[in-house]
C-alpha cells in the first residue's frame, strides 16, 4: 500500500506534519520513512539527520525552528519594504503630471486625493459601499496631532462596516501597544476585528474589500493615491498578509514576546539597526519611538552586553547571537 503523502509549499505545515514533529519532540527522534509522508518537516528544517544512525531523524527545538523561519520571513518583508519605496519614488513624479484628479467614464485605475478632508471623505464613501474586509497599516503617530473628530468619524466607518458583517485587521508598531488612543478604539468596537504589532512596518496602508487601496502620496501625507489597478491591489494584500504573519498578536488576544539572553524584544530589533550601522535618529524614527526613548534602550542594551563603546556594541552584538540563534546552537 502507498503511503499518502502530503506536498504543499515548503513554508506551510500540514497537519500530519505537525502531529509527526510533536510526536518526535516528545520521543526525541523519528524515522526517514516515517518523515516520507510529511517532506514539509524536513524541507523546512524542523528535521535533521542523527549523526548516529542515518535512518533516524532528530526533531530540530521549536525555539529554533521558528527563530530560522521568521528570520527568512523578515528578509522577504524587507525585500517587499524596498520594493514598494522603489515604486512609490517611481511614481511620484509622474503622479504630479496633469490634474489631481483623472476624469473618465469608468473609475479610474490611480486617483490622487489632496488634503486630509479630501482623503478621509474618499476613504469613508469606499467604506460605505464596502461589505466583507478593512485592512489597515498605521504607523507611529503623534498624539498631539490627534483630532478627536476625525478619530471618531473613523471609529464610526469602522463599526458600520464591522455591523454589516465584514472584519478589520490592523496592524500597527510596537510602539502603539499600550497607547490609550489605541487601546481605547479597540475597546468601543464591536464585531470581527483584530490588531498586531511589528517594529517595523510600512507607510500608512488601507485595503478595501481587496479591490482599492489607499497610499500616501507624500512624505506629508497630504496627499493619497487611490487605487483601484487590480494586480497593485493584490500587490498590497501580499504585503500586508506578509506583514501579518510576521505581528504579534495585540487584540483581542496579547501575546508577551520573550526576551532572550536577557536582551528584550525591543533591544533586538534595536541590535539589528544597529548592526547595519544606522544612527540614533534613523533607528527612532524606523521604531516609532522619539530619539530620547531609543537612546535609553541603547545604553541598557550596552549594559546587558557589557560594552564600553559604539563600535565594541556592534561586535558583542554579533557576538552574542541574538540576531543569529541558530548559529550558536548549530
Amino acid at each position: 500500500m502507498t503511503k499518502e503523502v502530503h506536498r504543499h509549499d515548503a513554508e506551510e505545515l500540514c497537519e500530519a506534519g505537525l502531529n509527526l514533529y510533536a510526536r518526535a519532540l516528545r520521543e526525541g527522534r523519528t524515522t526517514r520513512a516515517e518523515a516520507e509522508a510529511a517532506p514539509c518537516l524536513l524541507a523546512g528544517g524542523l528535521l535533521r539527520p542523527d549523526d548516529g544512525d542515518p535512518a533516524l531523524l532528530q526533531p530540530v527545538p521549536p525555539a529554533l525552528a521558528l527563530h530560522r523561519r521568521l528570520r527568512v520571513l523578515g528578509e522577504r518583508v524587507s525585500d517587499e519594504r524596498r520594493f514598494t519605496a522603489r515604486l512609490v519614488d517611481d511614481f511620484a513624479p509622474l503622479l504630479r503630471i496633469g490634474p489631481r484628479t483623472v476624469p473618465a467614464p469608468d473609475e479610474p485605475a490611480l486617483r490622487i486625493h489632496n488634503g486630509l478632508d479630501a482623503i478621509n471623505e474618499a476613504i469613508t464613501q469606499a467604506m460605505a459601499e464596502a461589505s466583507t474586509e478593512l485592512l489597515s497599516i498605521q504607523p507611529h503617530r503623534d498624539s498631539r496631532h490627534v483630532k478627536p473628530d476625525r478619530d471618531a468619524q473613523a471609529l464610526a466607518r469602522d463599526q458600520a462596516l464591522l455591523d454589516r458583517g465584514a472584519r478589520i485587521r490592523a496592524l500597527y508598531q510596537h510602539t502603539l501597544r499600550h497607547s490609550p488612543l489605541v487601546l481605547a478604539r479597540y475597546e468601543e468596537l464591536r464585531g470581527d476585528v483584530e490588531a498586531r504589532t511589528l517594529d517595523e512596518i510600512t507607510e500608512r496602508l488601507v485595503v478595501i474589500d481587496r479591490t482599492l487601496a489607499f497610499v500616501p502620496s507624500n512624505k506629508e501625507r497630504s496627499l493619497a493615491l487611490e487605487v483601484r489597478h487590480p494586480a497593485l491591489v493584490a500587490y498590497f494584500v501580499t504585503l500586508f498578509e506578509r506583514f501579518w504573519r510576521l505581528a504579534t498578536p495585540m487584540y483581542p488576544q496579547a501575546v508577551q514576546r520573550p526576551s532572550l539572553n536577557g536582551v528584550t524584544p525591543r533591544q533586538q530589533a534595536i541590535a539589528a539597526l544597529l548592526v547595519e550601522g544606522h544612527t540614533d535618529a534613523v533607528i527612532a524614527d524606523r521604531l516609532g519611538m522619539n530619539i530620547r526613548t531609543a537612546r535609553v534602550h541603547i545604553a541598557k542594551l550596552a549594559a546587558t552586553l557589557g560594552s564600553r563603546s559604539r563600535p565594541q556594541l556592534g561586535y558583542l552584538i554579533a557576538r552574542s547571537g541574538i540576531l543569529e540563534q541558530e548559529r550558536a546552537r548549530d
